[in-house]
């Protein structure tokens, strides 16, 4: 099939410009959450949203407006809990993903099992994207780029030196409630695209390989949308063509531009 006859379908069309802003989405986050070491957070919101999603199929509303608040509460627990409780963040992911899914599966089952609707959020399903879902994630790439525009620079410092920020006079404890807000809404967002079993894959791939090549932060902020996106592109048409699951496909193409990108950063090593 040629590009311009692929191009031609309009669920087609729409599956490209939801991925394009969700790509953006989490490459811009996944650079900020990679730095710091909370990557995995992608994962943990993930199976919590499974709850949010069967809430949301079981009282016939939209799953991802149902899943959004539910997540979000979740991400101020794993901060809560690695803040108050003196548990390491990696424990309180792993707290909160294993509370997020037990409780996910017991309304699943409650409600009658895992049906066609639940499968495509648990393994991505971007070409049933709707209007809604497209100005939700337009809507929340707008929010990312006003927050960054008037928090760069505290952002930058939570990043790379969390307890230098705070002496500097930075609120620390706002700007990292900001980041896993938003983040959580990220990742509901994204299920449509990957599904909950690879949203962690789509926040650190791109950024892992931007960050093999970009010598400045904004050039990682870039070169990690850049990648992302790509990587939606080739994932949607190989999956229309070829009969694969789209979220397989696109984390496929990440995987596939990480590995370029370590080669060319190995060779630019050896050519010094």
């Amino acid at each position: 099939m040629d590009i311009i006859e692929f191009l031609s379908y309009a669920f087609v069309q729409k599956a490209l410009i939801a991925g394009a802003l969700i790509a953006v989405i989490t490459a811009v986050l996944g650079v900020f959450l990679v730095l710091k070491r909370l990557s995995l957070i992608g994962d943990s919101l993930s199976h919590v949203a499974l709850s949010g999603i069967a809430l949301g199929l079981i009282t016939n509303t939209n799953p991802v407006f149902m899943a959004i608040p539910v997540v979000m509460l979740s991400s101020l627990g794993i901060y809560k809990i690695s803040k108050s409780a003196k548990v390491h963040s990696d424990g309180a992911l792993g707290i909160i993903a294993a509370a997020g899914i037990a409780l996910g599966l017991i309304i699943a089952t409650l409600a009658g099992g895992f049906n066609v609707d639940l499968l495509s959020f648990l393994f991505g399903s971007i070409l049933t994207v709707n209007l809604s879902e497209i100005i939700l994630a337009a809507v929340l790439l707008l929010i990312i780029f006003i927050l960054i525009y008037f928090f760069y620079n505290d952002l930058i410092a939570i990043t790379f030196d969390e307890n230098f920020a705070q002496t500097a006079g930075v609120n620390t404890e706002r700007i990292n409630i900001i980041l896993v807000l938003i983040s959580a809404a990220a990742v509901v967002i994204a299920l449509k695209v990957v599904g909950i079993m690879l949203v962690s894959a789509m926040i650190i791939i791109p950024p892992s390989a931007a960050l093999q090549l970009a010598k400045t932060f904004k050039r990682a902020l870039l070169l990690a949308s850049g990648f992302s996106v790509a990587g939606v592109i080739i994932g949607i048409y190989g999956a229309f063509v070829f009969n694969i699951p789209s979220g397989a496909m696109i984390i496929s193409a990440d995987i596939l531009i990480l590995v370029i990108t370590v080669l060319l950063k190995n060779y630019a090593l050896k050519k010094r």
